[in-house]
Formats: structure tokens, C-alpha cells, sequence
């Protein structure tokens, strides 16, 4: 068979995507490569498809026990001959899998970067098994400056010394290109050839939002756009994970807690169900994530700020794996600069990887707080450019205001200075809009000539300016003098009317409107004799999945259930035309799926269907 042959007949799609056939002729002849795809943009397929056509077994190596058992078990659907080597393996069950691996009896085979030098593995594959090729999966962990560096990654590159004639292949889905240098050093593939797909993901709608009431924010987003569907809600605390989790519950919202605090046992079982069980919200820290390969996460939410774009991006990028529309929402505020710039100063980092982690919160901050298209700052960060307004993301969809806030700013620098550069924000608006506060009169700051200047601002206003002077670098927080904003350098051309400034005006979208206009709210845009059949397709795919203890994602996708719905295949034949169903899920769920479209359409004749729209 030739690639093509295996995509259709193995997986079930009749064409490639973009770089996927070139990068996969590429391998299947030899070559090493270094890929980077979008999540969700078939990175996978690029090493499964020269698994199975070149002699031997693939080595993968993966970070996470829980992202090889997922992709083990998608592949044997499949009728791929795959297993995989960790831990979490009886003596007798890695006895079974050498076995297979000795005897040719497998076309891949996923391990751990500490597997695969230890107990003789190597020695073994040099000796007695024949490796197909390594792919390196999550190569970004290698990288020291990286989100998920794992020390044991840099050991990979012996790889290329104790097999020169086997390919290497290095697949990530977030590396900028500093990062994807160190990629190639690291692992001694700087001969090998680069594919870089890019990193837009235009099914995935961004929305950045100030935080006002957070838990009702969340709340009301989920309820009103995504009700019964999986997401993932990011908090920056193990202790928010656990409150947000609760308060949820308590709303309706069947949400579990996952971060580093709670026993094993506990993050395994709320893996376990959030992946295997349809609308679960798991609200967690980063702990939570990489490995995570349901494809029909509708929603990524980030309650807190994270700390640069790399990791924003990696965390939505979890969002609509399936192509579906999703949402990446994150709720921003002062504290949480605050909060990471300490973290950050404090921190024990050496000074010149403090330095990077400024620059890169910097660079979070600015995409926060952009009038432009936030896809095209998102792209830019990574070296793309996007020629046109995406018009899926809140900016596009409602254009923020700018205004001269020159003399306003100067007003707020001046408050900054004459109270003697020591006191938080409310304080220095207090003094602003002239209200006379037990602490203002402590300090007879009423006296000040700065008292009431700034009398035509609101709070909400005020707020909103010292919060983009702190954003722009004109202000700072002392740290150490409890929380006390002082002046920085960049403050002085400001103040003395050198240099000038535009703030944003912050919008507050009503909730009709937001429903309305936003085109990457709804997950499937389906009649409503479709969406009654998707339903009770998704319902058998469930009763499928537990009956065969798989996830549901791994029988089919929500994308192939859509097409089954619209296209309403009668016969297997045609069944199998639609994209996701190859010949071993043909061949094991195809009669139950026909007789679910047959039972719904004699009850539900589509003709009857479509009048009643």
C-alpha cells in the first residue's frame, strides 16, 4: 500500500492536509524532519502512516503514560498493530509487549524518554529488534526555556548516534523560533528537514475579557454557550482549582478539581472521567493537560493569567482538536500581573532567565490589552503573519475604542509621586476623584494639589488606567514596600509631555449581543432534524464506548458524527465514504450505526424534518 492507501483504508480520510503527505514520503524514504503542526492539525498521522509502511516497529517516544495509553487504544480501533512500554505495566504484560516487538508483530510502539535507555531497551532494539524510525513527540521539552522542559528529553540526541540509519523525527505543535533552534541543537537534528505548518487555529475563537465577578463570568459563559460540553477551566492556585470546582458543581456544572496537591489516585480518576465521559469541566491547574487527546473539548477557559504566550497558546490549542468551533476565553486583571511579575522577581531563577520571563509576560500582556485582531498579535508572536482580520475573535467582532490619555496619565504619574510613590491603587484614586477616606486624611493627602483632578473619571475608569500604565511599563510594583506603585523610567518622558499615550477603552459585551454575533459560540451548525440524529448518534457512541471500555472520541470523532447526521449514509459502502471511518470501525460499529440513521429517519422522515424547519 502507498500512503494514501493507508489513510483511506487504516484511518478513514480521503485526503491529506496541507505538509502531511510530503512530510510522510519524506520519512517513509529515509529522511529525519522536524514538524510543527497546530493541535489538532493530524501531527500523529505524519508518523503513524511511515510506521506501518517501512520495516520494523516505530519507536514514539511520549512524556505522559496517559497520552500513549490514549493513543494505543485509538490506534488498535484502527486495527493498528500498537502497544506501548512504562511503568505502569505488570512484569508479565512488558514481557508480552517485548515479546511483540521481538517477533515483528507490531508497528509501533510508545515509550517513555526514561524507558528508552534503561534496563537494556536499547540494547535491544540494537540487537535483536529493527526500529522503523523514532518520532520524538512534545519535542518542545527539550527546550530549558520551554513551559514543559523534561530533562530526560535531552538524552534523545544519543538516538541519532547509536542508529545513524534510522529516521529521527522531532513533532511539537508550540515553539517559537528561538525554541525551535534549540530543538534542533539539542537533539542533533540540524540536518534534518523543517516543516512548519504555522500555528493559526481559525476553528478556535479568542476572547479576552476583564475580570469583573470571575465565578459568575465563567458560569455564565458555560451555561449560556456551552451547556453539556467538555472544558477545561485553567486557575493559577491549587486552592482557586479546588473553589471554582465547588462552586460550579453547585451551579449544575458537573465540574472535578485537578492539580499537583491531590493524591494519584484522585488525579487518575478525575482523568479518567473527564476522558472517557461526555460534558465534564475540568477545572484545573497546569498540571492538567499534555497528554490530554480528546478531541472534543469545546471550551478553554483561563480564570487566571498565565505566565507568557507560549503556554496561553499550548493551553487553548486543547480546545476543538476535532476542527469544531471552540472557544479560548481568559479573564484578565491587574493582580494577576502582579501576582506573576512578583512571582517572577521573587523567584530563584538566575537573572538573565528572569529577564526572558518578563519580556515573555510582556509580550502576554500586549495581546491582552491590543485594539488589533488578537489572532494577528498571536501570530506575529510566533513569526506569522495574517494578512486579514480573522474576524472570530472579540476584538474583530467588537472593535474597541481609543483614546488621548495623555493628561489623564500624567494626572495618574503625578498622583504616584506626590504621595511619595508607597501607596496601592485604591488609595492614589481616592486622592484622584477627591474622596476624603480616613486614609487620605491620615496622610493629609487632601491637601495635595493632585486632590480631585481627576473628579470627571470613574473608578471602573480609573482602574482601567492604572491597570494599561502598569500593562505599558510606566508603573511598577514595589514589591516590597507592600504593594506600593512607584514610577519607572519609561514614566518620565510621559510626565513631563515628551511623549504621548492611548489607552483602550474597555467594552463590556452585553450577553444577547455576544450569543448573536459570535460566530464561534455555537459547536455545530445543524438542522434540527440533523442535530435530533447527531444526538442519538452520540448516544450509541457512548453505549459503544462503555461497553468496550474505550473513550467515546476513540470509537468516532463528533466531526464524523456531524457528517453521518447531514449525509444519512443506508448502506456500509457509503458509510465508509464518510471522512473517520476506516475498514476496522466499518467492520466493528458500522451495522450499529446504520441502524440508528435507519430508525431515526423511519420515524423522522427527512423530507417532513426539513419542512418543519
Amino acid at each position: 500500500m502507498n500512503s494514501l492507501d493507508v489513510l483511506k483504508k487504516t484511518f478513514g480520510y480521503t485526503s491529506f492536509r496541507s505538509h502531511q503527505e510530503a512530510i510522510i514520503e519524506h520519512v517513509v524514504e529515509g529522511g529525519s524532519a522536524f514538524v510543527l503542526m497546530p493541535t489538532g492539525g493530524g501531527k500523529s498521522l505524519c508518523y503513524q502512516i511511515p510506521a506501518m509502511l517501512r520495516l520494523g516497529t516505530a519507536i514514539v517516544v511520549s512524556p505522559l503514560i496517559a497520552l500513549m495509553h490514549d493513543q494505543v487504544q485509538a490506534l488498535r480501533e484502527n486495527g493498528v498493530r500498537a502497544a506501548e512500554l512504562n511503568s505502569g505495566l505488570s512484569f508479565k504484560e512488558r514481557q508480552d509487549v517485548e515479546g511483540a516487538l521481538l517477533s515483528g508483530n507490531l508497528d509501533l510502539l510508545y515509550v517513555s524518554p526514561e524507558r528508552i535507555f534503561s534496563e537494556g531497551f536499547i540494547e535491544l532494539l540494537e540487537e535483536k529488534a529493527r526500529p522503523a524510525l523514532f518520532a520524538i513527540d512534545e519535542a518542545h521539552c527539550v527546550s530549558q526555556w520551554g513551559h514543559d522542559f523534561r530533562p530526560e528529553y535531552l538524552q534523545l540526541s544519543r538516538l541519532l548516534k547509536r542508529f545513524p540509519d534510522v529516521p529521527v523525527m522531532a513533532l511539537t505543535a508550540t515553539a517559537d523560533r528561538p525554541t525551535r533552534k534549540e530543538i534542533l541543537e539539542k537533539l542533533g537534528l540540524q540536518k534534518a528537514k523543517v516543516f512548519v505548518e504555522g500555528f493559526d487555529r481559525p476553528n478556535i475563537q479568542y476572547r479576552i475579557a476583564l475580570k469583573q465577578s470571575p465565578k459568575k463570568q465563567i458560569h455564565d459563559f458555560i451555561s449560556s454557550e456551552y451547556p453539556d460540553e467538555a472544558g477545561i477551566v485553567y486557575c493559577l492556585s491549587r486552592a482557586r482549582t479546588e473553589q471554582y470546582a465547588e462552586w460550579l458543581s453547585e451551579q449544575g456544572v458537573r465540574a472535578l478539581p485537578y492539580h499537583a496537591g491531590l493524591n494519584a489516585t484522585t488525579r487518575t480518576k478525575h482523568q479518567r472521567i473527564f476522558v472517557q465521559e461526555e460534558g465534564v469541566v475540568m477545572v484545573a491547574t497546569i498540571a492538567f493537560g499534555m497528554g490530554i487527546d480528546k478531541p472534543n473539548v469545546r471550551f478553554v477557559v483561563h480564570a487566571d493569567l498565565p505566565k507568557s504566550i507560549e503556554s496561553y497558546y499550548q493551553e487553548t490549542g486543547r480546545a476543538g482538536r476535532d476542527g469544531l468551533a471552540s472557544t479560548a476565553l481568559l479573564l484578565y486583571g491587574l493582580a494577576d500581573l502582579v501576582q506573576l511579575r512578583r512571582m517572577i522577581d521573587q523567584g530563584e531563577a538566575p537573572d538573565n532567565r528572569k529577564r526572558i520571563e518578563r519580556m515573555k509576560l510582556s509580550s502576554l500582556v500586549g495581546l491582552c490589552e491590543t485594539t488589533r485582531c488578537r489572532r494577528q498579535v498571536l501570530l506575529e508572536y510566533f513569526g506569522e503573519e495574517l494578512a486579514k482580520k480573522c474576524n472570530n475573535c472579540d476584538t474583530c467582532l467588537y472593535p474597541t475604542e481609543v483614546w488621548d490619555g495623555t493628561v489623564v496619565a500624567q494626572k495618574a504619574l503625578s498622583v504616584v509621586y506626590r504621595t511619595g510613590q508607597r501607596f496601592g491603587q485604591k488609595h492614589l484614586i481616592d486622592v484622584l476623584v477627591g474622596t476624603e477616606s480616613d486614609k487620605v486624611k491620615q496622610f493629609s493627602h487632601q491637601r495635595l494639589p493632585t486632590f480631585g483632578v481627576g473628579s470627571d473619571l470613574t473608578q471602573r475608569e480609573w482602574n482601567s488606567v492604572f491597570r494599561q500604565l502598569v500593562a505599558g511599563g510606566f508603573l511598577e510594583v514595589d514589591y516590597e514596600g507592600y504593594g506600593g506603585l512607584r514610577l519607572t523610567p519609561n514614566s518620565k518622558a510621559l510626565l513631563k509631555g515628551e511623549e504621548t499615550i492611548e489607552f483602550r477603552k474597555d467594552l463590556h459585551v452585553s450577553k444577547s449581543k455576544k450569543k448573536k454575533e459570535s460566530k464561534g459560540s455555537t459547536v455545530r451548525s445543524l438542522d434540527p432534524a440533523s442535530e435530533g440524529l447527531f444526538q442519538k448518534l452520540r448516544a450509541e457512541r457512548a453505549r459503544l464506548a462503555k461497553e468496550n471500555g474505550v473513550p467515546p472520541y476513540v470509537i468516532f470523532h463528533d466531526k464524523t458524527l456531524v457528517e453521518m447526521a447531514v449525509e444519512r449514509p443506508d448502506s456500509l459502502d457509503k458509510l465508509l465514504e464518510v471522512q473517520g471511518v476506516g475498514e476496522a470501525k466499518l467492520e466493528r460499529y458500522g451495522e450499529e450505526m446504520l441502524k440508528v440513521i435507519e430508525s431515526y429517519v423511519d420515524q423522522s422522515p427527512l423530507d417532513e424534518q426539513r419542512q418543519q424547519e
